[in-house]
């Protein structure tokens, strides 16, 4: 058996397809995560459904081959698929290849129940985070007639989550003002009343004046990038907003702290607000999708969920 043979038979015994009831499901979701180093020899492979589009991301190069055979798996696979592409993250720019179907560059997925619009092909990430969808229902579930701040809001996910579930206000910044522009589209194609909705293109750490004459806020989101050259380094800056916790929230407001650093666990959150913010109580974690599955625990996503209490004098 040739080792093209071995490698797609062995994606296709990873992949639980009757698992995830793809068909004619709008739903989108990761079918196999080789990047948590779970899956020995996939480590470079990533899969997602992205309805009508199959996206194959790869970390390093593969064999045409076993590209062209997963391409074929997949086909058989989703009935509704339209076009399967591969993304080369392993090459400079991280261009995207079709490998069958249709072009397709623009898209609407859905996500428990709400829309989302993604680009494919563009830039390197497609708009939305697959893995962060456990913490969208937990927002949407949590954000009822509260006054929100979201922070590093990109295309505004959390935004459009928390509106869902009935939040006052949301304000949302990133410094990416494009970013921000598709972030207000996603609100419109969800149908919901954008003038609850702020946007600001700002750099956070040099408006911090600018979001506490905003508030007080009742529930914050922070999903930083760990390292973004220029503007935001994670482990340098996290501290420079859990301080200002105090200045920015209202007494038994819900703080959501996202990290995705792979070189720093749930120790570093912990520890950056027992120093920072002691005032903080922990409340609950907030775990990816069973799919991402982690070789070495604390490598991924990390979602921890904290009450801000007001300190007594």
């Amino acid at each position: 058996m040739s080792q093209s043979s071995n490698t797609i038979e062995s994606i296709e015994n990873l992949i639980d397809f009757k698992s995830k009831n793809l068909n004619g499901v709008e739903q989108c979701c990761r079918l196999f995560h080789g990047r948590g180093h779970a899956y020995k020899g996939f480590e470079h492979i990533s899969i997602d459904w992205l309805p009508p589009v199959a996206l194959i991301t790869i970390y390093k190069e593969e064999d045409r081959n076993n590209l062209e055979s997963m391409a074929e798996l997949l086909q058989s696979r989703l009935p509704d698929c339209r076009s399967i592409q591969v993304q080369y993250r392993c090459r400079h720019m991280s261009p995207t290849e079709i490998l069958w179907g249709e072009e397709i560059t623009e898209l609407v997925v859905e996500e428990s129940g709400l829309k989302y619009r993604l680009r494919l092909g563009v830039t390197q990430n497609t708009g939305f985070f697959l893995d962060m969808v456990n913490g969208h229902v937990w927002v949407r579930s949590n954000a009822q007639g509260k006054r929100v701040l979201n922070l590093f809001a990109y295309t505004c996910a959390f935004s459009v989550a928390a509106i869902d579930g009935g939040a006052e206000h949301v304000l949302n910044i990133d410094i990416s003002k494009s970013a921000l522009s598709r972030g207000r589209d996603n609100h419109r194609i969800n149908q919901q009343d954008t003038k609850r909705v702020a946007f600001e293109g700002v750099d956070i750490f040099k408006s911090f004046s600018r979001i506490k004459k905003r508030g007080p806020y009742d529930l914050l989101i922070c999903d930083p990038p760990s390292l973004q050259k220029g503007s935001v380094d994670v482990e340098r800056d996290y501290k420079k907003i859990v301080r200002r916790i105090p200045e920015f929230m209202n007494p038994g407001s819900l703080l959501m702290l996202c990290l995705n650093s792979p070189d720093l666990d749930e120790d570093f959150l912990f520890d950056m607000v027992a120093k920072e913010c002691p005032e903080c109580v922990f409340k609950e974690r907030i775990s990816p999708p069973d799919v991402f599955r982690e070789a070495v625990p604390g490598k991924g996503l990390k979602v921890l969920v904290f009450e801000y209490h007001e300190q007594k004098s």
